[in-house]
């Protein structure tokens, strides 16, 4: 991603909170691109004690050996699919493509590594190629495919089509992944639909940091598939929000308070129609409850509180919620929230001592 550039000692950090977290694999780096990110797989693959430590490969034999320099469990190799790619990029023909991506297999499978493959711009590769070419790479001995959305220009009802049509035409013992990036917005969506439509695994980013418009978002995806689908991870759903915030401090990216799931905002209620529900019974306006992903609830004051919003902070800080005292605060809260002021809990706490000290003196 511009501008995100994690030194090794933030790496390690990442990769012992991701292992921590439960993530069933780490793709620590691209150990061929510098001596310093070799260093940071290598010291990963030494320090992550559960989870499997991949590296990125181009489909060539130099960039496999240096990944096992680094000793990791698995590498994470690649060549793009597409017309356009291959023309003005690579340069060479499907056949070319096809010729180096099973080498390299080939030999990272003679040297003990697992296998996953990816055909890049994959969702821009006509389906019949792309399901020829990965049959070819499932014979060659990989152990994973990826359908890669590099361009994000998959949506949901598609991208679950194309899994479908790659488990039923190219057959063999394989997992199907999924790397979808967010360039329209969809990335979580269509890697949840994946998951629905078969695929087996999905790569994601914490916070949905990447290229361009990033990636398919750790946090949005494992909650979707565990709190809508139904389905179980091996994540530890309460230590979501403390890895997500120490992405964002590492990285430097503050995490938008309307972010989906770890967001300040997503289990914050003001207005007086909400928080009514919501004191009531939490479900009326929290589709899951805030603690079981780390998160906290919160009640914010402004001129769209009502009573119960009032009632709820003032016995809150401890005081006794006398009617005298709602109306009085209430007219407060609203007086100062038509001037554009939110209030914090310590500003509430001011105005409640303010107005039993005047009630006292009158």
């Amino acid at each position: 991603m511009v501008n995100v550039s994690f030194k090794c000692e933030d790496k390690v950090k990442i990769a012992l909170a991701l292992d921590d977290l439960g993530v069933d694999s780490i793709e620590a780096g691209f150990p061929m691109v510098s001596e310093g990110e070799f260093k940071a797989v290598r010291e990963i693959s030494k320090e992550v004690v559960n989870s499997e430590v991949v590296a990125l490969c181009r489909s060539d034999i130099k960039d496999i050996d240096r990944a096992l320099d680094a000793d990791v469990d698995a590498v994470h190799i690649f060549i793009a699919t597409s017309d356009i790619h291959l023309k003005y990029k690579l340069r060479i023909s499907r056949e070319e493509a096809l010729k180096r991506a099973v080498k390299a297999v080939e030999y990272a499978k003679s040297h003990g590594l697992t296998v996953e493959f990816s055909a890049e711009d994959a969702t821009r590769t006509e389906w019949n190629v792309l399901a020829n070419f990965f049959q070819k790479i499932v014979n060659a001995g990989a152990d994973r495919l990826d359908i890669a959305d590099t361009v994000g220009v998959m949506w949901p009802s598609r991208i679950a089509k194309l899994v479908e049509f790659i488990r039923n035409n190219v057959k063999g013992n394989y997992l199907l992944s999924v790397h979808c990036h967010n360039d329209f917005g969809m990335a979580t969506a269509n890697s949840v639909a994946a998951v629905e439509a078969g695929a087996d695994q999905v790569h994601v980013t914490v916070n949905g940091i990447g290229e361009r418009a990033g990636n398919a978002a750790l946090e949005e995806v494992v909650s979707a598939i565990h709190f809508l689908l139904g389905y179980k991870t091996g994540i530890k759903l309460e230590k979501i929000r403390q890895v997500s915030e120490l992405v964002a401090n590492l990285a430097g990216i503050s995490i938008p308070p309307n972010k989906p799931i770890i967001g300040a905002n997503v289990f914050a209620h003001k207005s007086g129609i909400h928080v009514h529900g919501v004191i009531a019974n939490p479900e009326t306006y929290e589709p899951i409850r805030p603690e079981l992903i780390g998160a906290e609830r919160k009640i914010r004051l402004g001129k769209h509180s009502g009573k119960h919003a009032i009632k709820y902070a003032i016995k809150m800080l401890g005081f006794e919620p006398k009617s005298e005292l709602i109306n009085e605060v209430l007219r407060r809260v609203k007086e100062i929230g038509d001037k554009g002021v939110e209030l914090s809990i310590s500003d509430l706490e001011r105005i409640i001592r303010e107005i039993l000290k005047d009630q006292q003196n009158n």
